[in-house]
């Protein structure tokens, strides 16, 4: 009787185990299957007619999920994602088998109509594919250090594009950054034509307001992998600088801060001005 209800507890202890492993890791396992065998789907969400820019991914084949719809990715089964422009565009979806082999397909998917909102951002980054960003020469300083919530451009050390590669070799003039929508992508182009290439995210819902309510940053941009031009915190040792301030963004400037650690009002921020080519 004892080993009875020994085996019945280590039953139920086994089951409220497999119970709580979240349902989008579990995976059926069984045989090896290519891409052409993959049953997924691209549907766009019909709104009045139209095919809105929410899509809906569905995985049904017995791999694991990772899906790049060009602004993001997702490792969900199923998922419904916001796309940012009308037309056709591309959805790459890569499984992986249970013994560990991944298999890749490509699905297209048209867009209508931007029903649900997008961020402008996206276009002004990208120019609805790819865009590249250089430094401002026309500004009297592309880069230096500001009084955080005080300044929206470098006013205190101030250097010009020439004096970039002093700081960052191969990042002043002829230097430049690609922002592509694909893959949401980030490439910056050293003067050399050594390239780095990362990705890109932002975020407009933090905006940093003045006490007054003011708007003094817009948003957030955010980058992996590489920095922005000469992106970098001199005086934290030159490190890579990865989250910024948007102080302005739009289809020609974009000016980018970043607050040293602990910085309150007028404490020490750092400043880049680019702008399209």
């Amino acid at each position: 009787m004892k080993q009875i209800i020994t085996y019945i507890g280590l039953l139920i202890l086994g089951l409220l185990a497999y119970a709580c492993e979240p349902i989008e890791d579990r995976m059926e396992l069984g045989s090896t299957i290519t891409a052409d065998q993959l049953d997924i789907t691209a549907t766009p969400v019909i709104i009045n007619g139209k095919k809105s820019n929410k899509v809906v991914l569905d995985n049904k084949s017995p791999v694991l999920s990772s899906w790049d719809f060009g602004t993001g990715t997702t490792q969900k089964k199923t998922d419904t994602v916001l796309l940012v422009t009308t037309g056709t565009s591309e959805i790459i979806f890569t499984g992986l088998n249970p013994e560990g082999t991944k298999i890749t397909k490509k699905v297209e998917v048209t867009v209508d109509e931007l029903t649900f909102p997008v961020p402008l951002e996206w276009g002004y980054l990208t120019g609805g594919t790819e865009r590249n960003w250089k430094w401002d020469e026309t500004a009297p300083a592309v880069w230096g250090n500001g009084g955080y919530l005080g300044n929206s451009a470098p006013a205190w050390w101030t250097l010009k594009e020439a004096d970039i590669n002093g700081q960052a070799p191969g990042e002043g003039i002829g230097a430049k950054m690609t922002f592509s929508l694909r893959g949401a992508k980030l490439t910056k182009v050293k003067s050399t034509g050594e390239k780095e290439e990362g990705a890109f995210s932002f975020d407009m819902t933090k905006v940093t307001k003045l006490d007054d309510g003011t708007v003094w940053a817009k948003g957030k941009l955010t980058t992996r992998g590489v920095t922005v031009l000469c992106g970098k915190s001199p005086n934290e040792g030159n490190a890579p600088v990865y989250e910024y301030d948007i102080m302005i963004l739009n289809n020609e400037k974009m000016i980018l801060s970043y607050a040293e650690p602990g910085a309150a009002a007028w404490g020490t921020a750092w400043f880049w001005v680019f702008r399209a080519e």
